[in-house]
């Protein structure tokens, strides 16, 4: 019976790894520094935490069906150029906004269709739309900087004095997330997919349609990141929105999302594992670490995120069937006594 439970503890933690890590730096950086525990640091982890996060969502829908999206950072940067060649040519905000978010979800619909259709392995589609994209935008704003106007860098705008805007519109894309995958069928078909692509074929889910609607979505999303971070930013330059991919990834695989498919949740996974990442990032800062080595550091939390992932869930499975196989042995000498009392009356 002790080794069930113990069972029963490994399995909790190997689960809850992701909040359990949260709370062990969050309380090794408050106690480096007491400033890193107040609650303006905190709201400014949180802020900072947006666009990446917001990115992150639209990764987990990818790898919940097994696949990946490299491409998330050359999509932010085309969605970047359009708004800010729009602001520079005199078009307004209403305009340049939802023109910039359409083409970001555009480049997703050409992923979707090169993996969903033309059958091309998701990996080497997102690696050539990535290194197309980021062409694609050094193309059209030639390599400049460009600022855009006051008008667009709302991203210290606070709605009723309380919740800045970027936080704002990152939990309603988390809340929207959340219903999708939770309370829909097309979240619960995504599920069903990522486990086992073949069974959810003979059980009549449209795979192709799926495949394609998660790239969709995490272009659509990498548009939206992008317009929070021109207006955090205030400018978009040749940088813009790289290596945010594997921020994003790293995010998802530490918030409990499987790298092969059909596990994972946004919130509260892939919230704490952005939040962590961040936190990491906040925390190196408050102890004056090179800038260097903070790159460094964010490398190995993504390597981190990945053997933890292959590690956890190979535990995980093999744990729940020796607790079935010991379950099974407590109940056998309950149901022997059973049969042995009924054949006795």
């Amino acid at each position: 019976m002790r080794i069930q439970t113990n069972h029963r503890w490994l399995l909790f933690v190997l689960r809850n790894i992701s909040l359990l890590l949260f709370v062990f730096i969050f309380v090794a950086f408050s106690l480096f520094n007491e400033r890193f525990a107040s609650l303006r640091n905190f709201e400014n982890i949180i802020l900072a935490s947006a666009d990446v996060g917001i990115v992150a969502i639209g990764m987990t829908f990818v790898l919940l069906t097994g696949g990946i999206d490299l491409s998330v950072g050359a999509t932010m940067y085309i969605t970047g150029a359009i708004v800010a060649l729009m602001l520079e040519d005199g078009w307004g905000v209403a305009a340049a906004i939802p023109c910039g978010i359409l083409a970001g979800t555009l480049w997703g619909c050409f992923n979707a269709l090169l993996i969903s259709r033309v059958r091309i392995i998701p990996f080497m589609v997102t690696l050539g739309t990535l290194t197309a994209g980021r062409g694609l935008g050094l193309l059209i704003t030639e390599s400049r900087h460009i600022s855009v106007p006051n008008e667009m860098r709302f991203g210290a705008v606070r709605v009723f004095d309380l919740v800045p805007i970027p936080v704002l519109v990152f939990a309603l894309m988390v809340l929207v997330a959340v219903v999708i995958l939770k309370y829909t069928p097309f979240g619960r078909q995504i599920y069903a997919m990522g486990n086992d692509v073949e069974a959810a074929k003979k059980a009549g889910l449209d795979t192709t349609r799926l495949t394609a609607a998660v790239y969709i979505i995490s272009g659509f999303c990498a548009a939206v990141a992008s317009v929070i971070s021109i207006s955090q930013v205030g400018s978009v330059s040749a940088s813009f929105g790289r290596g945010i991919e594997f921020q994003a990834i790293a995010a998802s695989v530490l918030g409990g999302t499987s790298l092969f498919g059909g596990v994972g949740n946004v919130f509260p996974g892939t919230v704490i594992g952005i939040l962590l990442i961040q936190m990491i990032q906040n925390g190196l800062i408050f102890m004056r670490v090179d800038l260097y080595l903070q790159e460094m550091v964010k490398a190995l939390v993504i390597l981190f995120a990945v053997f933890v992932d292959a590690q956890r869930m190979g535990l995980i499975k093999r744990l729940e069937r020796r607790n079935i196989r010991l379950e099974k042995r407590i109940a056998r000498p309950a149901e022997a006594k059973k049969l042995e009392w009924t054949a006795w009356q």
